[in-house]
């Protein structure tokens, strides 16, 4: 690195001064980080853009975080410096991970936030990976308890977690039954779904009976009209909105909601689907940092086939 980068105070990133619409959105310069006790500083080089992204900006979350703010949670990036007391990385190191703060050039985060990047991938593609593949597989496996054998319906199934959630249960020995649009029919079944509704064309509800685990992405009317599907004892698992208790009760059914955790264990085991040819990121749209505010727009249309990622580098 030079002498100039060194000593270089800024960077460029995409942050808002005010919650709201994706006006707020800024690419403008803001302080560079340092690495603090326990961290890593990283260059970023691609972030990915989730509808947490979105929600965080309006203030669906609150309002308390200080302002102004950078936003971005998923990145892909090589470590620059270490902070004190950092030993299980080196300066070089390619790594992906999850942290807010992740529109910029530069990122520092706890070092258990991050892990080895699949060496299969690009940075593109190793930035879509973390937190989407994460909440699938909390979801399925953790909330969900979802095993071998037993069937899942899955909603969004082409979406940014959707996707994930189909190639996680397929490499898993599960039955796997995805609602998608008509023109994305023969990619889920692409993804590894035995089973693809056009829920265009049919109530998803009048095909898909007795099943173990409903993965929930959208909530609304589509989480309302999933509780008839699942057979006495299955479960609900929503990552949009919290479940209505009453409602799991009077089916005989459980119900939870799914808040996101990052752990670099996960990720290792995320990383190393990836590199055995188990799971890939499909990535629909890559857009320079600058224009954070057009992909935000594009994640929130809820239109999307896989993710969309951000170029920094």
């Amino acid at each position: 690195m030079s002498q100039r980068d060194e000593t270089k105070t800024t960077m460029k990133a995409v942050r808002i001064h005010a919650f709201g619409g994706p006006e707020e959105l800024r690419y403008e310069d803001a302080p560079r980080p340092l690495a603090k006790a326990g961290e890593v500083l990283i260059r970023i080089h691609a972030s990915a853009v989730n509808p947490a992204d979105w929600k965080f900006r309006s203030g669906f979350f609150g309002k308390g975080a200080p302002l102004p703010l950078v936003l971005g949670f998923d990145f892909s990036g090589v470590i620059e410096t270490l902070g004190e007391g950092v030993t299980r990385w080196k300066a070089g190191d390619e790594v992906y991970g999850y942290g807010l703060g992740a529109y910029a050039e530069y990122l520092a985060v706890k070092e258990r936030l991050v892990a080895a990047k699949p060496k299969t991938v690009d940075h593109i593609h190793a930035a879509a990976l973390a937190s989407a593949s994460l909440a699938a597989w909390k979801a399925l496996f953790g909330a969900g308890g979802l095993r071998r054998g037993q069937t899942v319906l899955i909603h969004g199934a082409t979406g940014g977690v959707g996707g994930f959630a189909v190639q996680l249960a397929h490499a898993n020995g599960v039955h796997v039954i995805g609602t998608a649009s008509k023109r994305n029919q023969n990619y889920l079944r692409e993804l590894g779904a035995d089973e693809a509704i056009d829920y265009e064309l049919v109530h998803f509800e009048d095909v898909a009976r007795d099943v173990d685990v409903v993965f929930d992405t959208q909530g609304g009317e589509t989480q309302a009209r999933s509780w008839k599907t699942l057979r006495r004892g299955g479960i609900l698992v929503s990552i949009a909105q919290p479940p209505d208790q009453a409602e799991a009760e009077k089916h005989g059914v459980r119900a939870t909601f799914v808040v996101n955790e990052m752990k670099a264990e996960s990720l290792d085991e995320i990383t190393k689907l990836v590199d055995s040819g188990k799971l890939k990121a499909v990535v629909d749209t890559v857009l320079p940092l600058s224009e954070a505010r057009r992909a935000q727009e594009l994640i929130q249309s809820g239109h999307t086939r896989g993710k969309i990622a951000l170029k920094v580098v």
